[in-house]
């Protein structure tokens, strides 16, 4: 790579890195906003107006907590575990797309980390890495109830793996690519009664599997049972404390960024704009040509308003998605684990195998 491909690599890397690690305070936030709104309670209101800071009064307080490390763990993977579960879940987001395509002079640069062509492989690669976090924190820990939560999780991660997987299949039949960027161009594409091409509609069935693992996945009610506080204390994080908890508590929102990332490239057009977005692209075009700025030399002012435009599409949907986990968590009570295990491999096993045949037969005629 040469210079300007390196700074351009940079930029977006810690534009996305930056980008996750405000999603974790802002979360936090409208977690405990949502679930009192949903429960009749006020939630936090004493730091910041509307307790906009409860948050950073929180990052603080981890940051300053002692860092105890019980004398009973194996010492080494106890601290290792924390990062193994972090680590992929800043990884896996490199392969998303984010916006379109700009030009800058005479370069033309994807919004997007990493464009590989294997885009929906590595993640499923790399996502897959994050429950050995999980069990070598059950496992360090050398507390029966963590143990409990580290083999709840690995049991759990591997039913829902293959459906997850499976459900994606149908995807990559209509669309014919394993790249992202591929898919969510290909989503712009009109289909029937002027409908866009989306994954939802192409892929209804697929999409209702791929959320309902992803819940799995990234350990969200109906599906924490791994962290179970009425059975197992805690579960993995047990003997965790201060920022080593941190650390766990940010992987679970980097993973439901993904997560949602995921299912708004996937079946909702990812960075394609919402429905009346593109009129806006002439005024904002017309406004930011307004501005003298030496940038502006280098990029048209209606590419800038259509990239513009796209990211806060992506950024919408992705919005979305997160709330719709905070409104499930705060809504649906925690399965039983006979439950769990009967949902993934009697339920949506055959279902997401039967969605594969059915798309092929539709592929096949000319349906979609």
């Amino acid at each position: 790579m040469d210079r300007f491909e390196w700074i351009a690599m940079g930029v977006k890397t810690g534009l996305v890195v930056l980008v996750m690690l405000q999603v974790v305070p802002i979360m936090v936030w409208i977690e405990r906003r949502g679930s009192a709104l949903m429960q009749n309670r006020l939630g936090p209101n004493r730091v910041g107006p509307l307790g906009l800071l409860q948050s950073l009064a929180d990052v603080v307080k981890f940051l300053f907590k002692e860092d105890f490390v019980p004398k009973h763990v194996n010492k080494f993977y106890y601290l290792l575990a924390p990062a193994i579960l972090l680590i992929p879940a800043f990884m896996t987001f490199a392969v998303v797309p984010f916006g379109g395509s700009i030009q800058i002079g005479d370069r033309l640069v994807h919004l997007q980390i990493a464009d590989l062509n294997v885009g929906i492989i590595y993640i499923l690669s790399i996502a897959s890495l994050g429950v050995y976090g999980i069990i070598m924190a059950g496992w360090s820990s050398n507390n029966k109830y963590s143990l409990l939560g580290s083999l709840r999780s690995s049991a759990q991660m591997i039913s829902y793996e293959l459906p997850l997987g499976l459900s994606l299949v149908g995807v990559l039949m209509v669309f014919e690519s394993v790249n992202l960027r591929e898919i969510a161009a290909a989503q712009a594409t009109p289909w029937l009664f002027g409908l866009p091409k989306w994954g939802i509609f192409v892929q209804p069935v697929g999409f209702l599997i791929f959320m309902t693992a992803s819940f799995a996945e990234t350990n969200r009610l109906p599906f924490d049972l791994p962290e179970g506080e009425s059975e197992i204390v805690a579960g993995y994080h047990l003997e965790y404390g201060s920022m080593k908890f941190a650390l766990f508590f940010m992987a679970e929102y980097m993973n439901m960024v993904t997560a949602s990332a995921l299912m708004s490239t996937l079946y909702f057009g990812g960075y394609q704009m919402l429905p009346g977005m593109s009129y806006l692209v002439g005024p904002l075009a017309s406004f930011i040509g307004s501005f003298d700025f030496s940038f502006l030399s280098l990029v048209t002012p209606t590419d800038c308003a259509r990239v513009l435009l796209e990211v806060a599409s992506f950024t919408a949907k992705v919005g979305f998605f997160m709330w719709f986990f905070v409104w499930v968590r705060w809504t649906l009570p925690r399965f039983r684990f006979d439950q769990l295990m009967d949902i993934g491999w009697k339920v949506l096993l055959p279902l997401s195998l039967a969605n594969v045949a059915v798309s092929a037969l539709l592929i096949y005629f000319g349906v979609i």
